[in-house]
């Protein structure tokens, strides 16, 4: 069971291109972290020119307190779901930071130390529904953060979804926290450094 971290600010940077599903993911893992663990959250967004196909990226802020500021600027967890936005985006994290890539659409990381998984294909393959990545990536996030508990964020996406997408979403919920439990390592041995390279797993 993960323990309950005290939180004077964390910040979440979850980037790629539009149709990716970047902002629901975004309102999805922000609302619940409020309505479900209790967390002070921000929440801001930005879209590329075009709807589908240029940048997105939406930013959280996390804390225990009230937050003085809403904008993410030193960002603590980023998620890059394209080339661009791991390139664009990559100044911004701390030092100690920790990325998380869509490894077969980053292909040139900008540091050996990172995590990364083929989050389309396994929600292809896996799944059989490309647009259920977002799912997939929520269940890794939800493995990573060590605040975050497993049970919360299935009843939060569960709520915003239609009942028709339901059952597949959950399915790759549950495939993204499995394949980040056998691929990432423990949690707290990761907030503890850096993130540690991780090869692409296999089928």
């Amino acid at each position: 069971m993960k323990r309950f971290t005290a939180l004077e600010r964390f910040e979440i940077r979850l980037s790629g291109l539009g149709g990716q599903g970047v902002i629901t993911l975004g309102k999805v893992l922000g609302g619940a972290l409020a309505l479900g663990h209790g967390f002070h959250v921000t929440q801001t967004q930005s879209y590329g020119p075009e709807a589908r196909g240029g940048a997105s990226r939406t930013d959280l802020v996390v804390s225990t307190v009230p937050i003085s500021y809403p904008k993410a600027e030193s960002v603590d967890l980023l998620v890059a779901l394209s080339q661009e936005a791991c390139n664009t985006y990559y100044r911004n994290m701390k030092p100690r930071g920790i990325l998380v890539i869509e490894s077969d659409l980053v292909r040139q990381p900008p540091s050996n130390f990172y995590l990364g998984l083929p989050f389309t294909r396994l929600a292809r393959d896996k799944i059989g529904v490309p647009q259920a990545m977002n799912s997939v990536v929520l269940g890794a996030l939800t493995w990573l953060l060590p605040f975050a508990r497993q049970a919360v964020m299935k009843k939060a996406l569960a709520a915003s979804l239609p009942a028709k997408v339901l059952d597949k979403n959950l399915k790759a919920f549950s495939l993204g926290y499995s394949q980040a439990k056998k691929h990432f390592g423990p949690p707290p041995a990761l907030w503890d450094g850096n993130g540690d390279e991780t090869e692409e797993p296999g089928d």
